[in-house]
C-alpha cells in the first residue's frame, strides 16, 4: 500500500519491465464475450472475476491475499508468498460478499475463514498490530523497508475492517459459526491502538522492535487513514480518547479546506494535493466498511467529501489538459497503481491530477461506483467491451492501462483488486457497510469522536 503521497519506499518501486505488454491478438478463455451485458450482469461479472484474486489466487498456506499476483509467474525477489495485511482486509470483505451471492458455498467460506483465523492468531504481531507484509508460509514479518519491520497500524486497521465484518456476519449463526466469530472478535480486540500514540495526542503509523518510533509518521489528515482513528476509538480493550482525533488527525481544525476545483468544494485539505485532491484510493480504503452516507462530524459531510473528490478526478480526465490519448467520460480514474513513464520505464506511482502520467487504473473508476454510478459504469463498460485484450484477465481488470502508450501491466495488486469487489457489493446491496456500521463498538467509537449518522441513527 502506498503510505500516503509523501512516503514511497524503495520496495514499492517495483521492477516490472517484464510485465510490459503489446496488444494481444485473438481471444483467450478469460476475455469477455462479445455479447452485450446489462449493467447488473456487468457488475456481477466484474465482482465475481475480481473476487478470484482472493480465492483462486490467494496465498495457499495462509488463505490471505498475496501482495500481488503475476499470472506469468514472474515475481521479483521470489515474493509470491508475501501476503499483505491491508489488502487481506479487503479480501475478507470480498469473500463475505462472494458467500452472500453464492459464488462459493458456506462450507467453503467456513473452511477458508478458519484457515485465515489460524494464520492470523499465530502470525507476528507488535503490540497487537500486524506488519505491512508477512511471509504467508511462516507468518513472520517481511520488512516493508529497513525500519518498517514491525507493526503497521494503518494496514492493521484495513484488516480489522474485514475482521469485524466477518464477526458480524457469523455471530448469529450456527454453533460452529458463532465459535469462529469469537475467534475473529478476539483478533481485533488484541490490537493495542493506544500504544501507537507514543504518549501523544496523535496516532503513529509504525512501531518497530528494532527501531522503535524512528519511522516517525504521525497520522494527520486528510488521506486514507481515517478508519484508523475510528477503530482506535471503538476498541473496547485498548481505546483512545477523542483528543488524538481532533488534535492529531484533524490538526486542531486545520484539516478543513475552503478550496474548490471546477466549482466543486474539496471540503478537507488533501495532504500534498490541495488543488485537485489526492489519489482516489483515499475515497475507498477507509470506506470499505465505513459508510459515508449521511455521515458527518464538525469537519465534513463525508459523502460530499468523497463524491466531490471523485467528481473532480472525473472532470479533470474529461478536460484532459495534458492531452493523453483516450481520456474522457468513459476512460478515467487516477489512483496509486503500477505505472509507466514516457521513457518506457515502469514502476509504481500515486496517480492523481497533479501527478498524471497518462495511466488509468481501473480500480479508481470501478471502486468509485458508490459515488458516481453513471460515470463508473461508463468506464467499466468501456474497459470491458473495448479494451479487454489489454485489460481483462483471470482476476478481473489488470492493474493499470494506458492508451497513450498502448500499454498494460498484466499484473494485479491486492490493494487495487479488493476495493473493486468491495465497492461493487456495497453499491449493489450495501452488505459490507451494514455489517460494519451496525457493529456496536463501531457506533460507540464514531459517537466518541463526534460523528453523526442519519442513516444509522446516531
Amino acid at each position: 500500500m502506498l503510505k500516503s503521497i509523501y512516503f514511497l519506499p524503495l520496495l514499492l518501486i517495483l521492477s516490472c519491465n517484464s510485465a510490459d505488454t503489446k496488444p494481444s491478438t485473438g481471444t483467450s478463455p478469460e476475455n469477455p464475450s462479445a455479447q452485450p451485458l446489462t449493467d447488473e450482469q456487468l457488475m456481477d461479472v466484474v465482482e465475481k472475476q475480481t473476487f478470484k484474486y482472493f480465492w483462486d489466487f490467494a496465498e495457499p498456506n495462509s488463505g490471505l491475499g498475496r501482495e500481488r499476483y503475476h499470472p506469468d509467474g514472474n515475481y521479483p525477489d521470489n515474493d509470491a508468498n508475501i501476503v499483505t495485511t491491508g489488502g487481506s482486509g479487503f479480501g475478507l470483505l470480498s469473500i463475505i460478499a462472494a458467500d452472500s451471492r453464492g459464488y462459493i458455498t458456506r462450507a467453503q467460506f467456513m473452511e477458508r475463514m478458519a484457515k485465515i483465523a489460524t494464520f492470523l492468531e499465530n502470525a507476528d504481531r507488535f503490540h497487537g498490530a500486524w506488519p505491512h507484509w508477512m511471509n504467508g508460509e511462516t507468518g513472520k514479518v517481511k520488512p516493508f523497508g529497513t525500519k518498517d519491520n514491525g507493526g503497521d497500524l494503518v494496514e492493521t486497521a484495513f484488516l480489522c475492517e474485514g475482521i469485524i465484518c466477518v464477526r458480524e456476519y457469523l455471530k448469529n449463526g450456527t454453533n460452529e459459526e458463532k465459535a469462529l466469530a469469537q475467534r475473529f472478535d478476539t483478533l481485533w480486540k488484541g490490537v493495542d491502538w493506544d500504544w501507537y500514540r507514543n504518549g501523544q495526542d496523535v496516532l503513529y503509523w509504525h512501531w518497530s522492535p528494532d527501531y522503535a518510533w524512528e519511522m516517525n509518521f504521525p497520522l494527520q489528515g486528510y488521506n486514507e487513514c481515517l478508519i484508523t482513528y475510528v477503530l482506535a476509538a471503538a476498541s473496547p480493550t485498548h481505546t483512545i480518547t477523542a483528543a488524538p482525533y481532533h488534535e492529531g488527525w484533524a490538526r486542531s481544525g486545520g484539516i478543513v479546506s475552503g478550496n474548490t476545483k471546477y466549482g466543486i468544494p474539496l471540503i478537507l485539505k488533501h495532504n500534498g494535493a490541495e488543488e485537485f485532491g489526492g489519489p482516489l484510493f483515499w475515497a475507498h480504503y477507509s470506506y470499505a466498511g465505513l459508510d459515508p452516507h449521511q455521515l458527518t462530524d464538525q469537519y465534513a459531510n463525508y459523502w460530499d467529501l468523497n463524491v466531490n473528490q471523485v467528481k473532480i478526478d472525473h472532470q479533470y480526465c474529461v478536460e484532459n489538459p495534458r492531452g493523453f490519448a483516450g481520456y474522457g467520460n468513459n476512460y478515467w480514474g487516477l489512483t496509486a497503481s503500477y505505472s509507466r513513464n514516457a521513457d518506457g520505464t515502469t514502476g509504481y506511482d500515486a496517480h492523481m491530477p497533479s501527478n498524471d502520467k497518462g495511466v488509468i487504473s481501473p480500480t479508481a473508476a470501478v471502486s468509485s461506483i458508490v459515488y458516481t454510478p453513471t460515470e463508473s459504469l461508463a468506464a467499466m463498460r468501456n474497459f470491458y467491451e473495448n479494451h479487454s485484450s489489454l485489460l481483462w484477465g483471470p482476476a478481473g481488470f489488470y492493474d493499470a492501462h494506458s492508451q497513450q502508450y498502448n500499454w498494460s501491466t498484466k499484473r494485479y495488486l491486492a490493494i487495487d483488486q479488493g476495493p473493486m469487489a468491495v465497492m461493487l457489493e456495497n453499491h449493489r446491496s450495501g452488505l459490507l457497510w451494514q455489517l460494519f456500521m451496525n457493529a456496536p463498538e463501531v457506533k460507540q467509537g464514531l459517537v466518541k469522536l463526534g460523528f453523526h449518522s442519519g442513516k444509522y441513527n446516531f
